[in-house]
């Protein structure tokens, strides 16, 4: 409810100094504030429902993120989906992923999850990302890393089409390599699920957090431009914020769920989440360009390329027995601290 005031009041008075300290907090608040109440909502209805209502929301809020940067920025925009994406993924399959075992691990010395679930979902989020981030930087019909119009509406509907086969894998086909074992000593699990009144609350809540979020960010996008520019960094720098704000709160939902020896929910949570920012999030930013005739460049450059080569190469040998400890996220994190350094120091 405070975020919605501070959006009133930047609506009504214009975005100063003081009101971007004021936004970019109230910002956060509110996509801590759509979690939360997506938290509470998959509570209720359980997993693996519940870690794809947690997707569902974030990739939500990186949409509405995106696109009101893509209206403000224009032309100079035309990278930010990109960027947004592949930090995404980044951050998921390195920070993400690489936390939750390394603090599962020092926890609980090993840990198990479904390598079923868990092998299908990052076999297509490969296929996904080699789609929409690579190759666009090969294709001869359109140059600059970018697709022309046919291969957009193509790149739209195989992402879209892929997500529906996971999610249907996910919540009917094959529901039981996605359901986590329940450990006896996990409270988090035992707690009662809130009330169906509560879960209705919190979901009018989160459309609210989620409106919220898309009017801020709209504030806010000439600020945080102004802001990379006067650094002197990197305009990726500005898709990695946007994947960092995002992912920040269930980066800490995933942690908890590791630490709590329940694994499962932890890469039913980060899995899910890289395939719904590119499954969801590339449909909308299609759709987008080619109604608003914005520009759109979505091929990455050969660094990048590499790192997401060799992010997904190390996940499908850490992540492909479904026994996990210290050493797997060690290997992550170190990936993480590469992509993180190298997105600053080009």
């Amino acid at each position: 409810m405070l975020s919605f005031v501070v959006l009133l009041i930047a609506l009504v008075t214009g975005i100063r100094l003081w009101l971007v300290i004021l936004c970019s907090a109230a910002l956060a608040g509110a996509v801590f504030a759509a979690v939360h109440h997506a938290e509470t909502i998959a509570h209720r209805i359980g997993e693996p429902f519940g870690t794809l209502v947690l997707a569902l929301a974030v990739t939500a809020i990186e949409a509405a993120l995106i696109l009101s940067m893509m209206v403000a920025g224009g032309e100079d925009m035309a990278v930010l989906p990109r960027d947004a994406i592949y930090s995404a993924v980044m951050l998921i399959c390195t920070g993400v992923v690489g936390l939750c075992l390394l603090f599962g691990g020092l926890a609980h010395g090993e840990q198990t999850f479904r390598v079923e679930g868990a092998g299908a979902g990052l076999a297509a989020l490969i296929a996904m990302a080699t789609s929409a981030l690579v190759l666009p930087a090969f294709t001869a019909s359109s140059p600059g890393g970018s697709y022309n119009t046919p291969q957009l509406i193509f790149l739209a509907m195989t992402s879209t089409t892929l997500w529906a086969v996971f999610v249907f894998v996910q919540m009917v086909r094959h529901r039981d390599y996605f359901i986590p074992v329940v450990n006896a000593a996990d409270t988090d699990t035992h707690a009662p699920p809130p009330t169906a009144k509560q879960a209705w609350a919190s979901f009018g809540w989160l459309l609210l957090s989620l409106v919220v979020v898309v009017g801020l960010a709209k504030m806010l996008s000439p600020s945080i431009e102004q802001a990379v520019v006067a650094a002197s960094a990197p305009k990726a720098v500005v898709g990695i914020a946007i994947a960092a704000l995002v992912l920040l709160p269930e980066t800490w939902a995933a942690i908890r769920a590791a630490r709590a020896n329940r694994l499962q929910t932890s890469m039913n949570l980060a899995i899910g989440s890289a395939l719904a920012c590119i499954g969801l999030t590339i449909p909308v930013v299609v759709l987008a360009a080619l109604i608003f005739k914005l520009p759109l460049t979505l091929g990455l450059p050969p660094k990048e390329m590499a790192l997401l080569a060799v992010t997904f190469l190390v996940s499908a040998v850490t992540l492909g027995t479904g026994r996990t400890y210290i050493m797997q996220g060690a290997v992550h994190v170190v990936l993480f601290a590469d992509y993180l350094f190298l997105a600053l120091v080009p």
